[in-house]
């Protein structure tokens, strides 16, 4: 009698973790925890540094304001997978390259954010961001 009740509880057990691991990934987070719908960021700056890691890839680059003050900006892209669907490889912004960011300001209040758009040296523009819940905005629009 005692052996059926612990086959029992060990099947239930591993019926919880089967649960548990079948949930999707992409779940982790909203776009609302992090960043703000109602401030949209448009930007422009050169490519420091690429992050393509899972689950969110990262972009970082020096934006010139209007005194010439210099500041690092990352944006959140999405996972690699997802921007290599669209076609975006590492390589399109790589250190150095010129780009145009239109997204969200982050809420933690530096200089961060959520990128919807990516407008490179070429034209190309390309919608880097992946949460089903982020904001679409006119300043984000990937229409030529």
């Amino acid at each position: 009698m005692r052996s059926i009740t612990v086959s029992k509880s060990l099947a239930s057990v591993a019926a919880a973790l089967f649960a548990l691991a079948s949930v999707p990934t992409s779940a982790h987070h909203a776009f609302a925890a992090e960043f703000d719908a109602d401030e949209p960021i448009d930007l422009k700056g050169t490519v420091t540094k690429v992050k393509w890691v899972n689950p969110h890839s990262w972009l970082y680059f020096d934006v010139t304001d209007s005194t010439g003050k210099v500041t690092n900006w990352g944006v959140e892209f999405g996972a690699p997978n997802q921007l290599a669907k669209i076609g975006l490889t590492k390589t399109d912004v790589a250190p150095g390259t010129r780009v145009h960011i239109r997204g969200y300001l982050a809420k933690n209040g530096g200089p961060y954010g959520y990128s919807v758009i990516v407008t490179l040296p070429d034209g190309r523009k390309f919608q880097t961001g992946g949460a089903a819940d982020a904001p679409t905005a006119t300043t984000a629009s990937v229409t030529p």
